[in-house]
């Protein structure tokens, strides 16, 4: 049997060392403890400043375009870099894979790329949590790919149909806790020129868009970057014009993410 003799040097510097590592480890925890408060924050105010967004009292116009990208995109972009108009895109994330290239040249344009699900399928966003959860990171990846950005989060988030939908109400509700929890706002519209509800030409498109804007301050507007119904496409640059002569200005969602860094 071996016996150990400690003296007062060695037991001295042993005390040392387990202090010296205690303090570390609380100074991690901390620390640790510190990120998430201020994660959490940064999500709580996130998320009241998007739900608060159509209740501002200035004139601002955001462009939300849905469903893309798709071949129609391209127009969309070459309008609103002539007008001088920045939009968000809420984009699918099987569509991205499809056209890589023009999520890029949105991005690059200062247009914010937010998430819409990687297949647009309420069947399988509804199945589970980890299901809608894993919709949502299979878009963002491929956004990321896309876009020459590792990690990228798209922060903002749009249910198919919108939350207001009532389809699959219950689901949403449940899903939009889950969407705090992974430090995600989701977002509707208060403005549309309903290009997805019938077949319009463009002068009806753009009638539709002055009904619904009427007598309302900052405007949320729910277009499709498709032309699967009617092709907003064909509107937009009268759409943008008229809003502009009823005094708006036109911002996107970075102008929300921006202001909680």
């Amino acid at each position: 049997m071996r016996i150990f003799i400690f003296s007062k040097k060695n037991l001295f510097f042993s005390f040392l060392i387990i202090c010296i590592i205690t303090l570390i480890l609380l100074s991690s925890l901390s620390l640790a403890g510190e990120f998430r408060s201020s994660s959490n924050t940064f999500s709580n105010n996130f998320i009241a400043n998007i739900n608060n967004l159509v209740k501002g009292k200035e004139k601002v116009a955001y462009l939300t375009f849905d469903d893309g990208p798709s071949l129609v995109t391209p127009k969309i972009l070459d309008i609103l870099n002539k007008e001088n108009v920045k939009a968000s895109f809420f984009v699918i994330g099987k569509s991205v894979e499809a056209h890589p290239e023009i999520v890029k040249r949105a991005y690059d344009e200062g247009h914010y790329i937010a998430n819409h699900t990687y297949s647009h399928n309420n069947s399988i966003l509804y199945r589970s949590s980890e299901s809608f959860s894993n919709e949502i990171k299979k878009t963002d990846i491929a956004i990321g790919k896309a876009i020459g950005v590792d990690a990228y989060s798209s922060l903002i988030f749009r249910f198919p149909n919108g939350f207001m939908s009532p389809q699959y109400k219950a689901k949403k509700k449940e899903m939009a806790k889950l969407l705090s929890q992974m430090n995600y706002a989701y977002i509707d519209w208060n403005c549309l020129n309903n290009d997805s509800i019938k077949k319009y030409n463009s002068s009806q498109l753009l009638n539709n868009l002055k009904k619904s804007s009427k007598n309302k301050n900052t405007l949320v507007i729910l277009m499709h970057d498709t032309k699967d119904v009617s092709n907003s496409s064909l509107a937009l640059e009268d759409s943008i014009e008229y809003l502009k002569s009823e005094g708006y200005s036109f911002s996107n969602f970075y102008s929300v993410v921006n202001d909680l860094k």
